[in-house]
């Protein structure tokens, strides 16, 4: 299948890229090769924003058209905190930031398996505030949307700490 014609917030392994060498070597520097995972984050009809390890890079058809890529089959279906509902707890599964963002978060307590819960989301969904660790944090919209996770099916009261 080609890039084009992927799912939002699904895990995409790239096949093959079939783009003139040196537009190749170009994607390769961005992390865009074969082999590589990517995960698509938004899309319209012409374009895409992909996310490939702590970057988003966006395309348009022409490039989208000329990447093959195939479903990674995952046991586990991670998606963006973003995403998650309101009472809702989850496992941190990976941080997709950039490198001050990235450490700011991991020194807050966002670690990989670290049991979270989405407390409240303010009226205009953002910003949105999570229980982790035995306290509160206040994150932004677009920091969530970095942060993947692996819901869980327990849905209400955690455990005796409160998550």
């Amino acid at each position: 299948m080609i890039l084009l014609d992927a799912t939002i917030d699904r895990i995409y392994r790239i096949n093959s890229i079939d783009l003139s060498e040196e537009s190749q070597r170009h994607l390769s520097n961005l992390g865009i090769k074969p082999g590589q995972d990517i995960r698509l984050v938004s899309k319209t009809p012409t374009s895409a924003i992909v996310l490939v390890k702590s970057s988003r890079l966006a395309f348009d058809q022409s490039i989208l058209q000329k990447i093959d890529v195939s479903e990674e089959n995952t046991h586990q279906h991670s998606l963006p905190l973003s995403d998650l509902k309101v009472g809702d707890f989850a496992y941190v599964d990976g941080i997709y930031a950039v490198n001050e963002t990235k450490r700011r978060l991991m020194d807050m307590g966002l670690t990989k398996h670290t049991k979270i819960q989405l407390r409240k989301v303010a009226p205009l969904g953002d910003p949105i505030e999570i229980c982790l660790r035995g306290y509160e944090l206040t994150l932004r919209k677009s920091e969530a949307q970095m942060i993947s996770v692996i819901p869980t099916l327990e849905a209400t009261i955690g455990d005796k700490n409160g998550h």
